[in-house]
């Protein structure tokens, strides 16, 4: 079994009018696959929920319009093994890699994304029930156990 480092997750972005969010999720799972330096990089594999975080229209508000960006979130938890590497290095890592994934497959949206550890019983509690479960397919069989293991 390979050590792993298990981190709690929240990833928010805004994304384009139109943007899938199924997709959105698949990006980031994807995205988490390998992560650090090109040569000197681990395995990673990132499992959690994708949600919009939309703004709750009140009476007499208007609702967001058509073409506005909407507001993305994940929470989830990310497993990394073989890196040496602490919570801050891996969460760094994997903020630049997503970072880059979004900018390319979106375009630039105003601000990158953004990535952070949170605690652990956060994910669980604040996971909206309409999510929509995602995880890198085909991820290393130990930290797919590991990282189940917290869901």
């Amino acid at each position: 079994m390979l050590d792993s480092l298990i981190v709690p997750l929240f990833v928010t972005t805004d994304l384009p009018p139109g943007a899938d969010l199924a997709e959105f999720g698949e990006l980031l799972a994807e995205t988490a696959r390998s992560l650090g330096d090109e040569g000197a990089g681990y395995p990673a594999f990132l499992a959690g929920n994708v949600f919009w975080l939309d703004r709750p229209v009140l009476p007499g508000q208007r609702p967001p319009a058509e073409g506005e960006l909407r507001f993305a979130g994940m929470l989830g938890y990310l497993a990394a093994s073989g890196s040496g590497q602490g919570p801050r290095e891996v969460v760094s890592d994997v903020r630049r890699a997503i970072g880059a994934a979004v900018t390319a497959r979106y375009g630039d949206v105003g601000v990158p994304p953004a990535v952070f550890a949170i605690r652990d019983h956060d994910v669980r509690e604040r996971t909206p029930g309409k999510a929509i479960y995602v995880d890198t397919r085909d991820g290393a069989s130990e930290l797919v156990s590991a990282t189940r293991s917290y869901l």
